[in-house]
Order: C-alpha cells, then structure tokens, then sequence
C-alpha cells in the first residue's frame, strides 16, 4: 500500500494522545528539558512563520524524549490586545468570544501538525485564574515599591486608543497598527526596571555564546549606561525674572566632564518644564512657538533622524567654573527622557553640537589637544580649562567631578537610556489594574481575596475610549482599606506583562494552579528554560521584560533563577517572492492547504530543510514537492528492511556498495548529536539522511537495508514523526525510537581511497588505491594514470597530499 499521509497522521496522532506521550514526568530527579517556543496571539489562523517557529522546537523537544529526559514542552495563548477589540468592532462579537473561538481553531490546525505539546499545561492570558495571579503580583510590586502611579509624557496612539511604552514606538508610530505616535500628559502606572538595569546589563555576560550576539547587542544599546557628571546650571539674574522666579536652574548630565570648559551653549529639550513656561506666557514669537511645538509632539526616533533645528530662548545660564555667560537654545536632538532634558554642549568634541553650532553660528573652543580637525571626539591632554590645562582626560574627568562634589554643585553619576515601563493601557481587552481610587484613604490596592478582578462582559466595544471608564456600574465598589465609596481603576495592564511571566506558570504542575501562581519547588526544577525560540523582532521588548520580571519574581521568593532563558534561537522570517508573507501582498501560504495537499510530516521537513533556522527561508514549491517524493520514497524503500532489531554485520565481509552504505548512514548519526543539541542545522542532517537512503539504493544487502532504515527513522522522527513512527512501529515495533545508538567505528574505515592527480597543480585523472597503499605505490598509480601528460616533459617534483591528491609537478624536455 502506497504512502498515505492523512490516514498515517491522524493514526499517530491519536495513538500520541492516548498514550498521554507529551506530558513532562513527574519524577523530579530526572533530567530535565525545557524547550520553549513563543505562544502565539490567537488571531484565528496559523501562518508558515507559527510552523517553522514549532517545527524546530518540537523537533528538539521529541529529540531529547528519545534521550529519555523529562521534556516540558508547552503551547499557550498571549490571548488579550487589541485585534481582539478590533474584531469586536468589525464583527460585533465580545472579545472573550473571538479569542476563545480563535483559541480552538488554531488549537487544531497545530494538532494536525503533530506538535508534541503538553495538553495538560495549555492555558490563555485572558484566563481569569492567570488574571487572578498576574494581580497578586502587582500588587507585591505596588508594596515594595516596584510599581507607582504618576503624571507624565506619555506616548498616546489615537486608533489604538492607549498609551505605548518607549518600546512600543517603532519610527515615530505605534507597534501594532503604524499610526504616528502624539506626545500627552497623563497620568499612569510604572514599573521601576530602572532599579533592576545594572543588573540586566551585567547578566547578560551570562548569556554571551548562548544568545545570538545581535540580541545581546541590542539590549546593552537599550540600557545604555553611561557615567559622568549631573550638575546645575543657574540661570542668570535677567533670566529668572523673565521666567517670573518661577526657575532658579536645571540640571544637566554629561558622559564628558573633562570638556566642560568647552561649553559654549545648553540646550533644552522641547518638553522641558522652562520651555513650556516660555511658550504660555508668549515670552517666545508665535513662529518660534509653533516650531517648538512641532518638535515637542514627533517621537524620539523621528527627532534622530531629522535635520538639527533648534532655536535661541533669550535666557542665559552661568558656566559653573567660569562664570561666564552662556545662551540656551531648544534643540531637536534633547531628548526629555535622558539626563533631564537639557545638555551642555561642547561643539568642539562632540558631532552633533558641532552641527548644531556650524549650523547656527554658534561659538567653537577647542579645549582637548588631539585631531587635525574638528570635532575632535576622542580623549587627550587639556588646553585653555583653567587649572586643569595639560591634565589628561582620564585625570580630569575625576578631578573635575571632586571639585564639584566640594563645592555641592554636581556629583558623579550613572544615567540610563532606559526608561521606567510604562504598563498602562486604555482598553477594554487586558487585565484589569488592581487598584481603587479612595476620595480619603487614596490609591488603595484590591484585597487579595477579592481577585481576580474580572472584566465586566456587558460592554460594547466602538473604539470610541476605554468602555470600562464609561461602564455605568463596573468602576463603582467599595474602598478595600476602609470600606467607603470608591473607584475602581479602569486601565488595564500592558500585554508585554502577560507574556513576561509565562514561563513561570507552564512550569507549575496544573494540579497547583488553583492555590499558587508559581510552585518554587517546580520552578527551580525546571526553570530556566534550556531553549527558546522565537524571532529577533522580540529582542528588546519581550525578551528585556521576561528577564526583568525573572529578576522580580526571584527577589519576591517565587524562584531561585536569575535569568528565564539559558539559550536562544531566533529564527528567520518566511519569505515568498523576497518578501515576507502576509496578506496584503497576497503572497501567503495556507498550512492547512498544505497539509492537505502533501500531509503534515513534508510540511515540516521542507520547513526544516528548505534553510537553517537563523537564516530567512524563501518559498519554493518544487522544493515542497522534494520533500513529498523523498518521504514517498523513504516509504516504499523501508519494505527491504527485514530485520525486526538492529543486526548484527560483519563489516569487512560486506561489498564496497554496503561498506559505502553503512559510512553513509553512520556519518548522518555522527552529525544527529551536534544538530539537535547545538548547531540546530537540520538542513545538514535531512541532507545526509537522503545520502543514507541513496546509497542504500545501491546495493543488495538486507542487514544493511534493515540496520540504515532502523537509523534514518529514529534520526528523522522528530522531524517527520508520523511517518518515522508507523514505520518504526511495523519494522521495530518502534524500538529503535527509544534507543541511543552507539557510533560504529568500523564503518568509517575505508578499504581504498580515491585521489585527483593533478599535473601542475591542474586536475587531469583520477586514481583508486588501496588505503594501506604506501607513498611509493600511489606515486606510481598516479604516474601510470597521467602517462600521456607526461610524454616529452620531465618529471621534477611529486607530491602526496595524503587523502586528498597527488599533484606532478613536470617542466619541458
């Protein structure tokens, strides 16, 4: 009977589930995997970026069972955000039906696809009992003083109807629909990651060789620590009475103290509380204001990337060493969330105030010795900076940070690029923010015997602002601390939460979840996750988040692990026509088409085979129709092995074809280890199973036939398991799939070898000797092969290259 692939998937799936097969085990003294794809956001259909992405993890994941270790392998839903509110609007349904909906469609399409994924620890985000421990969180942050409600910039989406964090703001506009971000005050919630940045900075020396290095990269980039001077500019006496006593002076960071002599103006950011003063009492011309105005309300990204525009204040501030004057202008390149919002600037060592004083006239003093021209950026002995002139920077910069400190002007400090997480959201679709607003006792954090805080399900969605603000009766409840009148708070928590913890919480046993949120006995013994998978796109947001929260949760007693990710694969993108697929472009691919047309098991081998994972992967359909004709071959071939255990061969009885054969096969097993554990190059492995089976086609020997395809199956199970298991199961009552099977070093001795010769370093025959053959005997092999070469020169030189060639080197008669 020929290969029918509908019929042997739906066989093994159902057998898989029966057995309970994808369960981890309970027994903790196992060794353990954790291999960990990210969960999909449930928006209705999987696309080839959700197969490549849980082909490879379950390819590791049936890998390491077969190894028998205790493998954690499990699948959920990042279920709340907005799409579900859009496709509330769109299809006037709730958003908890959409989602749950979706949940169990897509649910089935990855069954289909022989995911082994453990049944018993699927669950949503939008679960009440996730909600109901994500609060409890929340509210220990709130408690320790991790979490704080204030008044700030925010950046605010108008069709998302929400606030982004800095994260969240890609080019000026928002992540999820490209809207261009505005700029709002408002007030909000906070998460101090600040507080955890030295630390996710210096661990990530513990990921290096493990995380791919642009990962790595990108998060120190994010951090971006840097040390220097914060100090006061004063204003001067013309100054404060323009801005009506209302300013005395601001405070300014420098990464470069050893240049401060340099100084020659200061910048604002266009946020900047004195800027703002100046452009509401009108102490700036209109077309000044409305310039200003502009700058204020572009994102930070945009103002990066724009041409320097700036604009003079008519205030002035007194240089802290000098005591002389210096003009303040507003400048496009301040940004009000780094070091305060204003900076000194030092045209003469710094690229960017150059630019900004070349372009504005503005004065240029060299006080660094080095460079032939200007701006001058790297370090040297001081010149015209008072008593510190022919110090070098080094030297200075402590110095000159000690003499600030003396006088308690300044002080020596760290700043961050990074920004406290705003967690916010103005939206019905997320977990509700535990916190009631009391007219006397004032923000107050629910009981936690009241959780969850569940949302109301009698709202309509319009995308006209949050619908819990406007609910008549959701927000009205009673002051948990003294029992008055009170309101309930009607933001929701930031999706990037609900995914920064999950980890934690497949980790626990199920039979747990009801009375804990994280078991620490579990979570240490499975935590941290031995191999994530999920694409680059995440390398800041995600990836920053979960390792913050690990760090959280560590330090609230939940676990002993420092970061949730012991390694990382980011796999590429699939791409059709060059370009990624998506609907839009109409160059998508259906997988339940495919899976139709072809079955599950080529699905997944031409995802795997078709490029490394790191790499992106470009569509081919003749390349998927390869992978049909050779697991169709791989079937019909399977027949000859009629040995029902792995026989016992003597090797050197065995033909040059069975000996080619058996190194063929042997050489796939040897490259088995280093793709599963390590390279992950399953390209490389699917290629040599292939060499296996063609070499096996070339010769008669039924052992060798029935030992190659006891190998091929148990190496290619985790890639195309439900034809590797019906397979196994009819020819090895699938013993050969819970063995490790030792290397044979006998195969890999060759009884003759095959070398180029080449006459002048140019390749002209080949010869076949013996592989004890010695030097002499190969020597003459090659001469008698490369005769008519050599006819009417002189032989001068020969060379052996052992192995590889014999090369004559010959000149005229």
């Amino acid at each position: 009977m020929g290969y029918n692939p509908k019929e042997i998937e739906k066989k093994w799936q159902k057998i898989w589930e029966d057995e309970g097969a994808f369960e981890p085990l309970e027994d903790q003294s196992r060794d353990k995997k954790y291999i960990l794809s990210m969960f999909p956001y449930p928006s209705g259909r999987i696309h080839m970026g959700h197969v490549r992405n849980y082909a490879i993890g379950d390819a590791l994941a049936r890998y390491y069972r077969k190894r028998d270790y205790s493998v954690l392998h499990p699948i959920g839903w990042d279920a709340f955000g907005m799409p579900a509110e859009n496709a509330a609007i769109k299809h006037k349904l709730h958003p908890g039906k959409w989602t749950y909906e979706n949940i169990d469609y897509m649910r089935k399409e990855l069954a289909s696809l022989g995911f082994s994924f453990s049944k018993s620890r699927e669950f949503a985000t939008c679960d009440p009992l996730y909600t109901r421990w994500e609060q409890e969180f929340i509210i220990k942050m709130f408690e320790e003083g991790l979490l704080y409600r204030e008044s700030t910039t925010v950046n605010w989406c108008e069709p998302c109807h929400t606030v982004l964090a800095n994260e969240q703001v890609e080019e000026g506009c928002c992540w999820r629909c490209g809207t261009e971000v505005q700029h709002r005050e408002m007030p909000g919630y906070y998460i101090d990651i600040v507080k955890y940045a030295d630390e996710l900075l210096d661990d990530l020396k513990l990921l290096e060789g493990k995380w791919p290095n642009r990962v790595l990269t990108m998060q120190r980039n994010w951090i971006g620590k840097s040390q220097g001077l914060e100090f006061s500019f004063e204003l001067s006496e013309e100054s404060r009475k323009k801005l009506g006593g209302k300013f005395e002076s601001y405070q300014v960071f420098t990464t470069r103290p050893d240049t401060i002599y340099g100084v020659t103006y200061s910048a604002l950011a266009a946020e900047h509380p004195i800027v703002k003063y100046l452009i509401e009492h009108q102490l700036l011309d209109p077309d000044t204001a409305e310039a200003i105005s502009r700058i204020a309300n572009s994102s930070e990204r945009d103002r990066a990337q724009a041409e320097k525009e700036g604009y003079p204040l008519g205030i002035d501030v007194i240089h802290p060493l000098t005591g002389e004057k210096i003009p303040v202008w507003t400048a496009n390149f301040v940004l009000a969330s780094y070091g305060g919002g204003a900076v000194m600037a030092v045209p003469a060592h710094d690229e960017r105030d150059f630019d900004f004083a070349t372009q504005y006239g503005l004065p240029i003093k060299r006080v660094i010795e080095g460079g032939e021209t200007l701006p001058y950026t790297g370090t040297g002995a001081l010149i015209e900076s008072g008593r510190f002139s022919c110090t070098e920077s080094a030297d200075a910069k402590e110095a000159i940070i000690n003499i600030f400190e003396e006088r308690g002007i300044g002080k020596g400090t760290t700043n961050y690029k990074l920004r406290n997480w705003g967690v916010s959201r103005q939206r019905y679709w997320g977990a509700p923010i535990p916190f009631v607003h009391c007219d006397d006792c004032g923000l107050v954090p629910e009981k936690v015997e009241n959780l969850p805080i569940t949302l109301p399900e009698d709202v309509e969605i319009t995308g006209e602002g949050n619908p819990l603000e406007s609910h008549p009766t959701w927000k009205q409840c009673l002051c948990p601390q003294c029992g008055k009148e009170a309101r309930r708070e009607t933001d929701t928590l930031d999706t990037f939460v609900q995914s920064s913890w999950y980890q934690f919480r497949y980790a626990t046993d199920p039979k747990k979840w009801e009375s804990e949120g994280i078991d620490r006995e579990d979570a240490n013994y499975w935590l941290p996750v031995d191999q994530y998978i999920g694409g680059i796109e995440h390398a800041i947001l995600h990836l920053l988040y979960a390792r913050f929260f690990t760090k959280v949760l560590r330090d609230m007693g939940l676990c002993d692990v420092d970061e949730p990710f012991e390694r990382l694969l980011t796999q590429g993108m699939v791409l059709k026509d060059g370009a990624k697929m998506s609907k839009s472009k109409g160059n998508t691919v259906d997988p339940d088409a495919l899976i139709a047309k072809y079955g599950a098991d080529t699905a997944r081998l031409f995802i795997l085979f078709a490029a490394p994972p790191q790499k992106e992967l470009e569509w081919n359909d003749s390349a998927v129709e390869g992978a049909f004709r050779f697991i169709k071959k791989l079937y019909g071939r399977a027949e000859k092995a009629t040995h029902r255990e792995l026989p016992a061969i003597e090797h050197s009885k065995l033909s040059a074809a069975s000996k080619e054969a058996r190194a063929k096969v042997y050489d796939a097993l040897k490259k088995s280890t280093d793709v599963y554990e390590s390279s992950f190059a399953f390209n490389t492995l699917i290629a040599a199973c292939m060499e296996a089976l063609n070499a096996l086609d070339k010769q008669e020997d039924e052992a060798v036939w029935s030992e190659g395809v006891y190998i091929i199956l148990n190496l290619l199970e985790p890639i195309i398991p439900h034809v590797a298991s019906e397979l196994s199961e009819r020819l090895f009552g699938r013993a050969n799939l819970s063995v490790t099977i030792p290397l044979l070093d006998e195969v890999f001795v060759q009884d003759s070898v095959t070398l180029a010769v080449t006459i002048n370093g140019k390749k002209r025959t080949e010869i076949t000797v013996s592989a004890e053959a010695s030097k002499e005997e190969i020597l003459a092999a090659a001469r008698e092969a490369g005769s008519k070469w050599l006819e009417g020169v002189s032989l001068i030189k020969e060379i052996v290259v052992p192995g590889k060639l014999v090369n004559l080197v010959v000149k005229p008669a």
